[in-house]
């Protein structure tokens, strides 16, 4: 089998809900769709959702990648042999990476196609489902609340509460989330607003409630300071924004500094890459969340195919499909009272373009 054709479309998608996040509001969203067809007539899609911030790439650069790069150095590779061209590949596209996670998940695609197996099976099939996080933006206290209510009803079990502007404010919305939805699981992530002191007396003021995840409460460039976080509290600290690179997962484990990790497809650059991590926190007693951008379903399928595949993949945070006004994928997966299901079909899913 061999790549014979390349091609892919740039979806501009706007969100129907707009967010706020510790250092930004968010309305839209830029995905690209690569489409890899073989000479079996087999089809491969993968996506890239570049962000600035998390990603470190426009999406000019993503398309410039795509037409430069990716689509003249595909032509006429097997993509079995998918550990080497990624490899390769890494090497060209330097640190785009949700152009290589685009490229990862096609091949991947492809290959259990090929296999006619659902890719979490390819992968290793270690679970059948994961229970999935939603999220709530920086909103007022009461809107906070509104919006809770409307995704209890809607079935989820578990929400994320993004925070970082103002810590008593943040501490009033924990509590009173609580108080009104008891049996309810809370995650909390500061996305870098925090300093360690802060952090310290958010958890202490929250401690009786039982948040289960403390996101990256503090700056990225101040790395240690999520380890003195978690050495003054007792509730798990993951790191995001701080986690990139197998290089920085083996870092953040050597040096004793999280508990969890946010495994996110579009800034580490695939399932490959995402496997390496995953590992190296395995090997330290890390747990792992796989978390997502503002992708459209086939990126969240890639994600879900991923944290089914792994026993220390336990969490996941894959809702950035659900604000995704006209996705151009729909089926691929079920999600079901806050529960996300693959389907039997191969790959990630079938595909209705």
């Amino acid at each position: 089998m061999k790549i014979v054709h390349i091609s892919y479309e740039r979806w501009d998608l706007k969100l129907s809900q707009p967010y706020t996040i510790a250092y930004e509001t968010i309305d839209s969203t830029v995905n690209f769709i690569l489409k890899l067809e073989t000479d079996g007539k087999i089809v491969g899609y993968g996506c890239s959702a570049p962000d600035v911030i998390v990603t470190g790439e426009s999406s000019h650069d993503v398309e410039q990648a795509i037409n430069q790069t990716i689509i003249p150095y595909l032509k006429d590779k097997d993509p079995f042999n998918y550990a080497f061209i990624l490899a390769e590949l890494k090497v060209l596209l330097g640190k785009k990476s949700s152009s290589l996670t685009m490229v990862d998940m096609a091949l991947h695609d492809l290959i259990s196609r090929k296999a006619d197996v659902p890719l979490y099976k390819f992968l290793g099939g270690f679970q059948k489902s994961i229970a999935t996080s939603i999220t709530i933006g920086i909103l007022p206290l009461q809107e906070t609340l509104k919006q809770a209510d409307e995704f209890v009803k809607m079935g989820f079990s578990i929400l994320k509460i993004k925070g970082g502007h103002s810590l008593q404010e943040d501490i009033e919305k924990m509590m009173r989330l609580h108080e009104l939805h008891p049996n309810i699981t809370l995650r909390f992530d500061g996305n870098q607003g925090y300093s360690v002191m802060d952090s310290v007396a958010f958890v202490k003021a929250t401690g009786h409630i039982g948040i289960e995840i403390f996101e990256q409460p503090t700056k990225e460039e101040k790395e240690e300071r999520l380890g003195e976080v978690m050495n003054q509290v007792e509730i798990p600290v993951m790191a995001d924004e701080s986690l990139k690179t197998l290089t920085d997962a083996f870092r953040l484990a050597q040096n004793e500094r999280v508990d969890m990790v946010n495994i996110k497809l579009m800034k580490v650059g695939g399932i490959i890459e995402g496997m390496h991590i995953n590992s190296v926190a395995k090997s330290a007693g890390i747990e792992s969340m796989i978390g997502c951008n503002d992708e459209c379903s086939l990126g969240i399928s890639a994600g879900l195919h991923f944290a089914l595949s792994r026993p220390n993949i336990r969490y996941a945070d894959l809702d950035g499909h659900l604000d995704v006004i006209d996705d151009p994928f729909q089926g691929l997966f079920q999600l079901k009272d806050g529960i996300l299901y693959p389907t039997a079909a191969s790959g990630l899913g079938e595909i209705k373009l």
